[in-house]
Parts: structure tokens; C-alpha cells; sequence
């Protein structure tokens, strides 16, 4: 059966159509758009009147797209602004009555299982490992093992939300830096206290930003994942934190959504790190949407 999962993130909506039969799926388009859906009213917990716009948009290109593909069935999630934001119902009502598409909006625990069952198509966990998805609301942490989860949060620490609340210069001072750290801190409630993780796997998304910065290739699309050092990713991060915007504006390999934001991502990237001692940085090509595929697939 031709299935669609869209995910509605708080920056970017992703949208992935695939043949699924007996536990297993074939690939035909994934997509995305950023929408920055929660630009102007995430610290307010509302989704702004243009973001709002642009989301409806959106939907209408993606519920295009599926037509075009003869999509039997779109799965629909929102997450992190969608699950705050005061004004979510009629966001929901609207895409509802003019493209017949329901949104289910999961909390952050559901969030992070979704996204664990995706990357679990590309990772056996006989090393264990934390998953680090970075979105723009919350960034989800799931560490698994040969047995399965062990232990997981969703946190509101995305990098939508950490831009809009800590001004910031261009490019960032190094009290700046302070800053982000000491809020990340006071935001983790103590999550990462006595936590190691000698790998960490990057949920697709910004991560592939990353690899593809370092690499200066694309990312290679697939169910494999790819391997970077500590140095290598540290390396990088330093670079993007000690960017201009002009120097971002200039790179293709950063999609526009996240020139702004990335700094503040590279920031709380290495702050991940070193709070749990990483050695070694696994890239997985999947995250909540293939999850979603497969979950609502059964």
C-alpha cells in the first residue's frame, strides 16, 4: 500500500511516500519545507498569523504531491509547536476541512519513541547508543540497547526556541556562548547528570547538515548509516559557531531555514557532547517519520 507520513516540525514539515507491505517499505519521494511554523510564537505559545500561513501552504503542496503519487493513505504529526501553541485547533480544523488530512499531535514522550523506531530500521543497538534528534521546538534524547529503550526525554531546548529567547551578535561572543550553555543547563534538569554515551546517533536532519558541511558532498540517501569522528564533527561545529551570516548566507550546504539558527545548534551540539563524553558520532537517515510509517503501518 502507498503510504504518507508528514511530519509538522517546528521548522521544518517533512514529508516521506512509501510502498509498505509485511514490515518493510520501498522508498518513492522525501521531501521537506521550511516553514519555521514556530518563528514569532513559540515563546508565546501560539503558531504567528504568517507562520500560520505559511504551514496551511505547505500542506496544500504536500497534499498535492501525494495526489500526484496516489497516496492511499497520509499519516499527519505534529510536534513540538503544534503540541504548544493555543491556536493548534484551528490550524488543525483548517488543514482538516480544505485537504481531508488529520493532524494527531503527540507529546514528547510519543515523539521520542517514533523517532527511536525509526532509526532503530538503520541501528541494532548491540553498541548502545543515544539517539539525538534536533528539532526546532525540542531536541529528543533516547538511549537504547540490544534490549531496547532504556531511558528517554524530550526536552524543550530546540533551536527555534533557544534563537528567539537569547539574543545573540553576529558572529557570537564567547559570554554568548556562556549563555546558551547556562540555559541549556537550567533547561536539561539535570538529565545529562552521571550520563555517558559513547556513541551518539544523530537523527537525520540537522546532523546530515553537518556531515554534509565536513564532507562537502551530499548526504548519501539510504538505509545505512554513516560513521563521523568526535574530531571531525568538533571541527565543524567550531567553524559554524565562529561563522557570520554573510559566511552561511554564502554555503549551500546549509539549508536556508538553518543559517540563522546555526550557530545556537552547533552550540548546544558540542555542549551534548562533552556532557556525556562522546566518542563517537553514528548518522542515521531516519528519524520520527519512518517511524510513523511503520507505527501506523501495523
Amino acid at each position: 500500500m502507498r503510504k504518507a507520513v508528514i511530519d509538522l516540525g517546528t521548522n521544518t514539515f517533512n514529508l516521506l511516500i512509501a510502498d509498505v507491505q509485511e514490515g518493510r517499505f520501498d522508498k518513492i519521494l522525501s521531501t521537506k519545507i521550511g516553514v519555521a511554523l514556530g518563528m514569532g510564537g513559540i515563546l508565546q505559545n501560539v503558531i504567528s498569523e504568517d507562520a500560520f500561513i505559511r504551514g496551511i501552504q505547505a500542506m496544500r503542496e504536500f497534499k498535492g504531491i501525494c495526489e500526484d503519487h496516489e497516496v492511499i493513505q497520509i499519516t499527519a504529526i505534529g510536534t513540538s509547536a503544534l503540541r504548544d501553541a493555543t491556536n493548534a485547533v484551528a490550524f488543525r480544523r483548517e488543514v482538516k476541512d480544505k485537504f481531508g488530512i488529520e493532524i494527531q499531535i503527540v507529546d514528547g514522550e510519543k515523539e521520542a519513541q517514533l523517532i527511536y523506531e525509526g532509526v532503530k530500521l538503520t541501528y541494532d543497538f548491540q553498541q548502545p547508543a543515544m539517539i539525538m534528534d534536533i528539532g526546532g521546538g525540542s531536541t529528543e534524547f533516547i538511549f537504547a540497547d540490544a534490549e531496547g529503550i532504556q531511558f528517554l526525554t524530550s526536552l524543550n531546548i530546540g533551536v527555534s526556541r533557544m534563537y528567539q529567547e537569547i539574543q545573540t551578535s553576529d558572529p557570537l561572543h564567547s559570554a554568548e556562548i556562556a549563555q546558551i550553555e547556562n540555559w541549556l543547563e537550567s533547561k536539561a534538569n539535570g538529565f545529562f547528570d552521571e550520563k555517558n554515551a559513547d556513541i551518539i546517533i544523530g537523527a537525520s536532519g540537522t546532523f546530515e547538515t553537518f556531515y554534509e558541511l565536513i564532507h562537502d558532498t551530499d548526504f548519501i540517501s539510504g538505509f545505512e548509516t554513516i560513521t563521523l569522528s568526535r574530531d571531525e564533527l568538533n571541527d565543524c561545529l567550531e567553524q559554524i559557531i565562529k561563522s557570520t551570516q554573510e559566511e552561511r548566507e554564502q554555503n549551500h550546504r546549509i539549508i536556508p531555514i538553518r543559517k540563522k539558527m546555526a550557530p545556537v545548534a552547533a552550540v548546544k551540539t558540542r555542549w551534548v557532547l562533552n556532557k556525556l563524553d562522546v566518542k563517537e558520532i553514528v548518522i542515521s537517515p531516519f528519524s520520527l517519520k519512518e517511524g510513523a510509517l511503520m507505527n501506523y503501518s501495523m
